[in-house]
C-alpha cells in the first residue's frame, strides 16, 4: 500500500514541480504542461492524451514527443551505470526505472541488466504510474478549460486521431488496453491457467516484440523537429527529469 501511494505522490509532485521549472524557463502554459505529464507519467502516450483535453498544438506535441523519445533512450543507457554506482538492488532498481523511465519496453531494457526481479518491478510500478493517466486527464479537463476550448488542434499524426470533444478524453486514453491484457494474463498465471509449455514461447515472442517497440519509438522520432525546439524547451525536459529521478530516489529511500 505503501507504494502504491508512493508512486501517485511521486507523480503529482513531478507534474508539480516539472511545471513550475517550465513556466520559469518561460515555456507556454499548454508546452510546459505537455512536458509535465509527458515526464511524469509515460511520455508519448502521456502528451498524446493530454494534448486534446488542453487544446494542445501540433508544434507543442511534436516538439513534446521529440524529446521524451530522445532522453528515453539516454536513460535507457545511463541508468543501469547510475543503479550500479548507487550499489541498488534488484528490486531497490525496479522502483527507480518504473518511476523515472517513459515507455514501458523502454523500462524493460532499462531494468533487463540487474535482473528478472529488477524487471518485474520496473514493469508493476511503471503500470501503476501509466494508470495515473486516467485521474490526470479528468482533473486537466475540469481545471483547464480556457486552454481545452483553443481553437488550434494538434496534428493528427502526432496524437494518433482527431481531437475528442471537449472534456471527454477517450477510454483508450484513460485506461490503455495493454494494462488490461496485461492484468487478465497476471490473473491466468498466478491461477496455475497457463500451461508452463507456453511460457518459454511467449517470453520469446515478448521479447521479440519488445525490440519492435522500441524500433517504433525511434520510428517516431524527427530529428530537425527537436533541434527546432529550442534550449529552454531543452532544458525544461532535461531538468524534468532530473527533478523526477531525486523525487523517486527519495521515495525509495523513504521506504526503506
Amino acid at each position: 500500500p505503501e507504494m502504491l501511494l508512493g508512486i501517485a505522490g511521486v507523480v503529482v509532485v513531478a507534474i508539480a514541480a516539472s511545471f513550475l521549472v517550465g513556466r520559469m524557463l518561460h515555456l507556454p502554459t499548454r508546452m510546459a504542461l505537455l512536458v509535465a505529464c509527458g515526464n511524469s507519467i509515460c511520455g508519448n502516450s502521456a502528451i498524446a492524451a493530454v494534448a486534446p483535453v488542453i487544446g494542445a498544438d501540433g508544434d507543442d506535441v511534436a516538439a513534446s514527443i521529440g524529446f521524451t523519445a530522445v532522453l528515453g533512450v539516454i536513460v535507457v543507457l545511463g541508468l543501469p551505470l547510475l543503479g550500479l554506482a548507487l550499489h541498488l538492488d534488484g528490486l531497490q532498481y525496479g522502483v527507480l526505472t518504473g518511476l523515472t523511465v517513459y515507455a514501458v519496453p523502454q523500462v524493460l531494457a532499462a531494468a533487463a541488466p540487474l535482473g528478472a526481479a529488477a524487471v518485474q518491478m520496473g514493469t508493476l510500478v511503471k503500470l501503476v504510474r501509466v494508470l495515473m493517466l486516467g485521474p490526470v486527464c479528468l482533473l486537466l479537463s475540469l481545471v483547464a478549460p480556457r486552454l481545452r476550448e483553443e481553437t488550434d488542434e494538434p496534428a493528427p499524426h502526432v496524437t494518433a486521431g482527431e481531437r475528442p470533444a471537449a472534456g471527454r478524453p477517450a477510454l483508450h486514453h484513460l485506461v490503455p488496453w495493454f494494462i488490461l491484457g496485461f492484468l487478465a494474463l497476471a490473473a491466468l498465471r498466478s491461477l496455475g491457467l497457463v500451461p508452463d509449455a507456453v511460457i518459454a514461447p511467449a517470453g520469446a515472442t515478448a521479447t521479440f516484440l519488445t525490440v519492435v517497440s522500441m524500433a517504433a519509438l525511434g520510428l517516431g522520432v524527427d530529428v530537425h523537429t527537436v533541434a527546432s525546439a529550442g534550449g529552454r524547451v531543452t532544458a525544461a525536459v532535461v531538468l524534468s527529469l532530473l527533478v523526477l529521478g531525486a523525487i523517486s530516489l527519495a521515495l525509495i529511500l523513504a521506504l526503506h
